[in-house]
């Protein structure tokens, strides 16, 4: 479905992908792994055609989105729903004109309509009675829910998750993977994440890709990367340090 070929990015003389490839099927769950700073964000910026690479190509479900105009690119990014980081909610709206938002920008729903679309997918997302509240108001965990309420709302074929549980606890971090399961079996659709908590790679992936000095140096299944003989794999899925030299 999605078809990463050879992909370079660079900003300024940092260059952040250099040769990236991976082919995600449709209705898989991929994961790509890698320390902070590595350059997953930027990855799934390029998937979404949110940033054009310098070199190679996208292709979504046959169509090369690398030489598309913003118009175009609309209409592809319709078929996606994304969870950002910081779930990235309007602080100015409550959690219901939040959700609404896309309905209302991209739909001629009523809003009786939207009013129902957007309690059912707070609903699936484990929230109820919450559309009058604001975001300042809502816990971490809670913020990651109404984002993803709002990443499905036009039912897309495909959801990006930008560190999912990152600055939450354990439990509420296994409760977005939790939600990130249930998402992927009950709309039938296409998960890509990217993660550098392994918990949660471990958890719901099909297939882990490990994204290292802007390249993916290895992939498979969980179980098959858990017992990588690549020392770069092993060293991060583990949490290994590289051994310092004495005296340090």
């Amino acid at each position: 479905m999605i078809s990463i070929r050879d992909i370079y990015k660079s900003f300024d003389e940092l260059e952040v992908l250099s040769g990236v490839s991976l082919e995600i099927g449709r209705g898989e769950t991929v994961v790509v792994i890698g320390e902070s700073g590595c350059g997953k964000t930027v990855l799934l910026k390029h998937i979404i055609g949110l940033l054009k690479p310098d070199k190679g190509e996208i292709l979504f479900d046959g169509e090369n989105i690398t030489g598309m105009n913003e118009e175009e690119l609309n209409q592809v990014r319709r078929r996606f729903g994304m969870l950002f980081q910081g779930a990235a909610l309007f602080d100015s709206m409550n959690v219901f004109e939040n959700v609404a938002f896309a309905l209302r920008e991209h739909t001629k729903f009523s809003e009786e309509k939207i009013r129902e679309i957007v309690k059912q997918k707070l609903a699936l997302v484990g929230l109820e009675g919450v559309e009058d509240k604001r975001p300042v108001e809502l816990s971490g965990g809670m913020k990651k829910r109404v984002g993803l309420a709002r990443a499905i709302v036009l039912e897309p074929e495909v959801i990006l998750y930008d560190e999912p549980t990152t600055g939450l606890d354990p439990v509420r971090g296994d409760t977005i993977n939790e939600l990130i399961l249930k998402m992927h079996h009950t709309l039938k659709i296409t998960t890509v994440a990217v993660t550098h908590d392994m918990k949660s790679a471990y958890k719901i992936a099909d297939r882990i890709a490990m994204l290292h000095g802007g390249k993916i140096i290895d992939e498979g299944p969980p179980e098959e990367i858990k017992n990588t003989k690549d020392e770069v794999v092993a060293r991060f899925i583990q949490g290994r340090a590289e051994e310092l030299p004495l005296g340090l």
